[in-house]
């Protein structure tokens, strides 16, 4: 990502480029697409009952973050540094103090597009965390979570990592596209808000299958196509053949991380199921985000298997330890930005974004120092930090539904509504029909319940 500042005029400046102001816009849109993407893989992992709660989770978040993104977020994010741990410029307070084609520093996009574009890496990450507090959580209480949560937590973090003065970004950690910002950064959060509200009725006794697994997988495939703009958008240009490396990587490491879920399922449990494709394809996303700049098309296929395998192993920890992960982001998202930032360490060849380079390539262990303290740092404060905002909500206004609500659906009780009309599906007297017998209404609202 590129530091902040505004571009001053001079002769040696860089100039406006269509193709890459074009090619950015485009990555943009890509990133957007994601976090309904998002919704839909979210929204199909859970039951009938609180499917539309989990896709509102996500979709309020492009509305909420959005609108304090203009306000101060991009200011607080990408603003002149202060103290190496926030940015404020009053230009880009309502971003109405900027010229049309005034550049970001360095680059040929203007302004604007990369407000954009970091723009929709805010909005999806807030979204990321809703995963693991499905079925319990009201939305009032969601929405005012996000709120406060991008505020207190996101924008210093995209600060530190990204930001021109940030004290990671400053210290040289490598994050190309969001290993600490995004996914380590929702993954704690996501620990922490359920350390804080506790398990859902019936964790560990009742069966919480899917009730989509179709749903599921098209939203895996509208994250894996948007995740092409999220990394390979990640350099704000296509000049140098980077973003191509990134774009790359981000396929071979998607590819083996899937493989590598699906053999440890096979050997484990003896089946290969949807599922864990859609899963594992996911943890290859979130490990190669921070690498896939640093890294060869081989080290992307090691990284992706590795992530992949222990991924899989990790979603399993919550029964062990006893916090209700409910979609498992902690055992991905967190699980796999950790693997994907510290791998750094191993796999950087020194010669894609930069000279830093690997364990494995003859840089010894000064690079996995850095992406350790990167990672450990945002680790702590985003667990530390989201936990504190959902125990002040919890003890305000409430966080979670009542019992009888979970147990009958949040859906109905937060938003009036349900995923699916049956009504109409049984003919009546006159109909000839019989498409659909009395006894499929009946086991729909067997799963409902």
């Amino acid at each position: 990502m590129a530091p902040s500042a505004i571009t001053t005029l001079a002769a040696d400046a860089p100039t406006l480029s269509a193709a890459n102001t074009g090619f950015m816009l485009i990555c943009s849109a890509l990133v957007m697409l994601m976090t309904p993407g998002l919704a839909f893989f979210y929204g199909g992992m859970v039951r009938v009952k609180s499917s539309l709660n989990m896709l509102m989770m996500s979709f309020i978040s492009l509305g909420i973050v959005t609108i304090l993104w203009v306000l101060f977020g991009f200011s607080l994010a990408f603003g002149s540094d202060i103290g190496s741990v926030i940015g404020w410029s009053s230009e880009y307070v309502g971003l109405s103090g900027l010229g049309l084609t005034q550049l970001w520093d360095g680059y040929t996009i203007p302004v604007y597009v990369f407000a954009v574009f970091q723009l929709m890496f805010a909005i999806i990450t807030p979204a990321l965390i809703s995963g693991a507090l499905a079925d319990r959580v009201k939305f009032s209480a969601w929405a005012l979570f996000i709120t406060l949560w991008v505020t207190v937590v996101y924008f210093p973090v995209a600060h530190w990592v990204w930001g021109a003065g940030g004290w990671l970004f400053e210290m040289g950690v490598i994050d190309f596209a969001g290993g600490t910002a995004v996914h380590i950064n929702a993954g704690a959060a996501a620990l922490g808000v359920i350390l804080v509200i506790g398990k859902r009725v019936g964790f560990k006794k009742d069966p919480m299958r899917p009730h989509s697994l179709p749903l599921v997988m098209l939203g895996a495939g509208l994250l894996w196509f948007g995740w092409f703009g999220f990394n390979a958008g990640s350099w704000l240009g296509n000049d140098d053949g980077i973003g191509a490396v990134m774009f790359l990587n981000t396929q071979v490491a998607t590819a083996a991380a899937m493989l590598s879920w699906l053999a440890y399922e096979k050997i484990r449990h003896g089946a290969c199921t949807t599922l864990g494709a859609a899963s594992g394809a996911v943890a290859g996303l979130v490990a190669i985000t921070p690498s896939g700049g640093s890294c060869s098309p081989l080290g992307a296929i090691a990284i992706g298997a590795i992530a992949g395998l222990l991924c899989a192993m990790a979603v399993g920890l919550k029964y062990k330890f006893g916090y209700d992960d409910s979609l498992d982001v902690v055992g991905v998202h967190l699980v796999g930005g950790i693997l994907g930032s510290l791998l750094v360490g191993f796999f950087a060849t020194g010669g894609v974004q930069s000279d830093a380079a690997g364990l494995f390539y003859g840089g010894g262990l000064e690079q996995l120092g850095k992406q350790a303290i990167g990672v450990f740092s945002v680790l702590a404060y985003s667990l530390i930090a989201s936990a504190l905002l959902a125990f002040l909500l919890d003890k305000t206004i409430g966080m979670r539904v009542s019992e009888d609500d979970e147990v009958s659906g949040i859906d109905q009780v937060e938003h009036a509504e349900t995923a699916y009309d049956f009504s109409g599906a049984g003919g009546g007297a006159s109909s000839r029909s019989t498409a659909v017998p009395a006894p499929a209404v009946q086991h729909s609202k067997k799963v409902d319940a």
